[in-house]
């Protein structure tokens, strides 16, 4: 699998790349977002590239279809799981944090999805604003 064809599954449920990336910027404090935007972009789209990453959001989607969960209960913690796992292995224990903050403000599309794909893609999120501004590097190349 590819990211353009992982970009397809997730655009099936209305998870365009453009909105993930409008749902970072919207926790986004700092100067000069479009060049930002555009590192991010790219940094994304080559998670989006990754066996790991894909396998995570993949697992996201397959549990979405295979159960019925209304709303978020509190015993679910397996999505919780998954977007941890996800955060944590693109950008490392400091993503937890990012995480946590982006699943409890819910901005953007985060706030549309299920359970499953709102931690996945959540996840996602902060582990790449976490990579992108590692160590002060802006370069978005990890």
């Amino acid at each position: 699998m590819n990211a353009q064809e992982l970009l397809q599954k997730l655009e099936s449920r209305g998870i365009t790349l453009d909105r993930m990336l409008d749902t970072a910027m919207e926790l986004y404090i700092g100067e000069d977002e479009e060049a930002v935007r555009e590192k991010l972009r790219r940094l994304m789209f080559r998670y989006l590239n990754d066996i790991n990453v894909q396998a995570l959001l993949m697992a996201a989607l397959l549990l979405e279809d295979a159960f019925e969960v209304e709303g978020d209960p509190v015993n679910l913690v397996a999505d919780e799981l998954i977007g941890i796992n996800i955060a944590e292995y693109i950008g490392g224990k400091m993503a937890l944090f990012n995480f946590f903050y982006y699943d409890t403000r819910k901005p953007g599309i985060l706030a549309e999805l299920p359970p499953f794909l709102d931690d996945a893609i959540g996840g996602f999120i902060a582990g790449c604003m976490t990579k992108l501004f590692e160590g002060g590097a802006h370069d978005g190349e990890g």
